[in-house]
């Protein structure tokens, strides 16, 4: 099932994409359930499976507006720095035992379809596709045995990164306002049988730019949801996106980043494809 976050005549709903529509979840649990963050807290989503059986979709899909899936200002956006071997070589670092980990700030997100923003105070603004785990079970100090039963689906984000400012500070060079993007939507773990299997894409302006497998990651996804739930107790709604692959901009030959009139799709396997252009700011 594919839960997304949306506004339809600008009003912000939750809700399932299916063919020919979009089936507004918002509506059907009649003030039971606020968001998406919130069905996964109150673990509603085998009921929003059955309100969706046969259901007629609401509105078509081109009557809404993609939101980040999970836009919830209390979930938590945690990223990896360098979690594939093709990328830790090509960036020339030496290999390390554990995740490296920053924040995304939800200003720095936007939805599918929706234009990201170059920064006005850098040329240097490159891409970064990426596999997202979104954690439906709260959970601390979760063994890597139990972890998979704490994620509730995969998604997908483009995490914009500004190379001169991630110089000196990584918080700025990865939260410029609207400079990444996040979505279409959540599909659900169910769906998803091979999670290893699922091939990642990224390409600008149609030339493929990076190409992976989900089982190139150095840790597993259980071990990375391991790790993160040791240092603090994760809940529904709180996003982990893996990292990226090789094959990003700056570490090209020539060095390729994105301008305005760009347009850039990261597609996975099993999930959809996070499409968006790229405007000044």
């Amino acid at each position: 099932m594919k839960l997304a976050s949306v506004q339809v005549h600008g009003r912000a709903c939750f809700g399932a994409v299916v063919d020919g529509g979009f089936i507004d979840l918002s509506a059907r649990f009649a003030g039971r359930c606020h968001s998406l963050a919130d069905l996964l807290r109150q673990d509603l989503v085998h009921d929003a499976r059955r309100l969706c059986a046969d259901a007629p979709p609401d509105v078509p899909l081109n009557s809404i507006v993609y939101l980040p899936p999970i836009p919830d200002s209390g979930a938590r956006v945690f990223a990896l720095g360098v979690a594939y071997r093709d990328h830790l070589e090509e960036t020339g670092r030496a290999s390390q035992e554990s995740p490296s980990l920053f924040m995304k700030h939800r200003q720095s997100l936007v939805g599918h379809g929706q234009p990201i923003l170059k920064p006005r105070v850098s040329d240097l603004f490159d891409f970064e596709g990426e596999i997202v785990l979104v954690v439906g079970k709260a959970g601390r100090h979760i063994p890597e045995a139990d972890a998979m039963a704490h994620v509730a689906g995969y998604s997908i984000l483009m995490d914009g990164s500004v190379r001169d400012y991630q110089k000196h500070s990584v918080t700025a060079g990865k939260n410029f306002d609207r400079s990444s993007a996040f979505g279409p939507w959540m599909v659900t773990a169910e769906a998803i049988l091979d999670p290893g299997g699922m091939r990642l894409t990224t390409t600008l302006n149609g030339s493929l730019m990076q190409s992976t497998t989900f089982e190139q990651l150095m840790w597993t996804p259980a071990a990375i949801v391991h790790y993160v739930s040791t240092f603090t107790e994760l809940h529904p709604g709180d996003v982990i996106s893996t990292g990226t692959p090789a094959g990003v901009g700056h570490r090209r030959t020539p060095p390729v980043f994105m301008k305005a009139g760009d347009r850039l799709e990261v597609a996975v396997s099993g999930i959809g494809v996070l499409a968006n252009t790229v405007e000044d700011e």
